[in-house]
């Protein structure tokens, strides 16, 4: 049997992010309850928010523009972890390269 997933949000401290942080963790823990071995929160400084699946950078704040809303988090861990597995009603349309106009 494989491993459960673990994911870490890493956030800034001196930003204030503790309380975004720990509603993501909750929406994930949420919608994969018994899915996933850990979701941690990890402290930092310098305007830090990451988060990561197994070591994966799935969002970084920087590089994405800002921080995920939940069904955009949701869709990525379910991606990586759980390809198959449908969200419901906050699960997003899934895009090829046709339709976002790359090749």
């Amino acid at each position: 049997m494989e491993p459960k997933p673990q994911v870490i949000i890493e956030y800034c401290t001196q930003c204030n992010w503790l309380l975004r942080s720990s509603w993501m963790a909750q929406e994930l823990l949420f919608t994969f309850a018994e899915d996933l071995a850990s979701v941690t929160l990890k402290p930092a400084t310098g305007g830090i928010f990451i988060i990561r699946v197994n070591e994966q950078v799935i969002w970084e704040r920087k590089r994405d523009g800002g921080f995920p809303d939940a069904p955009t988090l949701k869709q990525r861990v379910r991606d990586i972890c759980f390809p198959e597995r449908s969200l419901g009603h906050s699960d997003l349309p899934r895009t090829t390269p046709s339709e976002s106009g790359s090749v």
